[in-house]
């Protein structure tokens, strides 16, 4: 690989620094250190166009609520699994099978699995092909999967048709929806990343009554349908996505229509230790995340009888849910940097705790105002999750940071639920399972403290190597001359 002072055009070394030609050396100096804070190497990492100012509004307040469609439409359908979980055990369950609500929640746990396994691939696709015609193209299957689930008449083909093919859909139409904010905002970003989840807290409030309706008057097939609308107004949403921002610049030898290894899988923000503990701490606090939303319904049908208003429950999730989006979006915007991960820290041991509060309210009111908490530290959790991925890797690198991220979290968010139903059809109750389902965010809250301290140390030591290259162009730039004096670490400032 050639060195940029062969090019032509460029000074020799001994050149004076005022001529154009000596200049993209003392800025390639100063890159390796740049890129390094993203966890990349100049040897491999491609120069990057400079990135526009996003207009923070303008045609961003389209896309903020298209983005909010998605939310609300993909993750509402799925936490409000519950219902339609119910509405299976009774369609395709036999009073006889000791194993009903394991196969049962398999359907949901699958689906909500697969939209996180999915990410890695699609933070691939979003790459090449953009976030309009990835979140196009995941609508469209999400589409077919939802309305194919329509049609079927037994709990296996649910298997694929519902935790397969729609997952994947919701998955490729789901993350892109994050990664356009970024072209759109950076100062607002907490906020609007806050109103954007918020859309599944409007959806999770609305669809378990929606749902009860269409399941009494219409029947299961029909209510699919009807969800399956949904998913076609969110292919239309996804033609708003308009990128601003410059694609990453392919390493790939010129003519080529292949792109480099490099691009295809960004494998340098896996050299950013902060990067790396979030990755795996994140998904360690998530086995017990789910189960709540599959099976906190019948918990509370056992409990408190059929005549319970039952729906009630995630409706108090979804309203603080999204008052929380609302809060800690915002509140996000004054936490300097990676500081924001102590927000999601917060958040996972309220949710813990409140996970093993679940089997010890006896009377309804108790019941929720576990919810209520509940919720608001869950929409803390997940509105500030793009912006600590801005934070730790770039906003060049921050697709593929966030799929690598929702990939791993979904063998927790997809076992977790299957477990606690076998604990169910084992022990008779639901109580060990929610005891057991607050362990892990307590955990994996733990884990995640070590990422401040560590950054913090990271630019320690990266300060030294960042001014040296500094004074040297200043020195070039105003024809400082040290000769003659003896070397000592003065600045030249």
């Amino acid at each position: 690989m050639k060195e940029p002072a062969s090019e032509p055009g460029s000074e020799p070394a001994s050149e004076p620094a005022s001529e154009p030609g000596s200049e993209p050396a003392s800025e390639a100096g100063s890159e390796p250190d740049a890129k390094r804070e993203n966890g990349e190497c100049a040897a491999d990492a491609p120069r990057q166009p400079e990135q526009p100012e996003p207009p923070e509004g303008g045609w961003g307040w389209v896309v903020m609520l298209a983005s909010m469609w998605c939310n609300g439409s993909v993750f509402g359908i799925q936490n409000a699994f519950g219902i339609l979980f119910m509405s299976l055990l009774k369609e395709f369950g036999k009073e006889d099978d000791e194993d009903l609500r394991f196969k049962t929640a398999w359907v949901g746990s699958l689906s909500m699995g697969m939209i996180f396994f999915c990410s890695p691939i699609v933070s691939v696709f979003t790459d090449l092909l953009g976030c309009r015609i990835t979140a196009v193209g995941g609508a469209a299957v999400a589409f077919v999967g939802l309305l194919a689930s329509s049609f079927v008449t037994s709990l296996g083909p649910l298997y694929f048709t519902y935790g397969i093919v729609f997952a994947c859909g919701c998955s490729f139409a789901y993350q892109p929806s994050l990664v356009i904010l970024g072209h759109y905002f950076k100062r607002r970003l907490g906020l609007v990343n806050g109103i954007v989840t918020a859309g599944s807290s409007v959806f999770t409030i609305t669809l378990p009554y929606m749902l009860t309706g269409l399941l009494g008057r219409v029947g299961l097939a029909n209510t699919l349908r009807v969800l399956s609308v949904f998913m076609f107004l969110l292919m239309l949403a996804g033609f708003t996505y308009k990128p601003l921002l410059p694609k990453p610049v392919s390493s790939s030898k010129s003519g080529s229509r292949c792109p480099s290894l490099n691009r295809v899988f960004n494998v340098h923000i896996w050299r950013s230790l902060g990067y790396r503990i979030w990755a795996f701490g994140i998904p360690a606090a998530l086995y017990g995340y789910f189960v709540p939303y599959v099976h906190l319904m019948k918990h509370v049908e056992e409990r408190f009888g059929t005549n319970t208003n039952k729906e009630v429950l995630l409706t108090c999730i979804g309203i603080t849910s999204g008052v929380g989006r609302l809060i800690f979006g915002r509140v996000a915007d004054y936490v300097p940097g990676v500081n924001k991960v102590f927000l999601q820290v917060s958040s996972f041991l309220v949710i813990g705790l409140m996970s093993m509060m679940i089997p010890l309210c006896h009377v309804f009111e108790g019941l929720i105002a576990v919810c209520l908490l509940m919720g608001l530290f869950d929409g803390c959790f997940i509105c500030i999750m793009a912006p600590i991925a801005f934070e730790l890797v770039g906003s060049q690198n921050v697709s593929q940071a966030i799929g690598f991220l929702l990939g791993m979290m979904s063998v927790p968010m997809t076992v977790g639920p299957p477990i606690a139903g076998f604990l169910r059809d084992r022990l008779g109750s639901y109580d060990v399972a929610f005891y057991l389902a607050g362990i892990p965010p307590i955990i994996g809250g733990a884990v995640l403290c070590l990422i401040p301290w560590v950054e913090a140390r990271k630019r320690r030591k990266e300060e030294p190597a960042a001014a040296e290259p500094t004074e040297k162009m200043l020195e070039n730039k105003n024809g400082v001359q040290l000769e003659g004096k003896p070397e000592e670490p003065e600045s030249v400032i």
